[in-house]
């Protein structure tokens, strides 16, 4: 859901560095803006940037990427169901020993 009419929103258009690798040590796929820190909250599109690579390679490319920045509401809003859902891990259950 595109919330970009919301009043505080403002988009900004950036180069970002892409990073694919596919190997057997590594699977990961990093875009990093240059120029400009991510918020909680902020949505950020990659234009161009390629959806796979084949085993055995890794990618890394230039492109332009498009960040929508979060008003004070949605940030604030972001970091407090972060805060719940990464309680959510530490969720211990105590139950009475099994008896042999």
């Amino acid at each position: 859901m595109s919330l970009s009419w919301l009043p505080g929103r403002n988009i900004v258009e950036v180069p970002c560095t892409v990073d694919i690798e596919q190997t057997a040590e590594f699977l990961h796929a990093h875009a990093i803006p240059e120029g400009i820190d991510i918020q909680p909250g902020d949505t950020m599109v990659v234009h161009g940037a390629p959806t796979r690579v084949n085993f055995g390679d890794r990618l890394t490319m230039r492109c332009q990427a498009t960040i929508v920045r979060a008003n004070w509401l949605q940030r604030h809003w972001t970091q407090l169901t972060g805060l719940l859902e990464f309680a959510e891990l530490y969720e211990v259950g105590f139950s009475p020993k099994e008896q042999s």
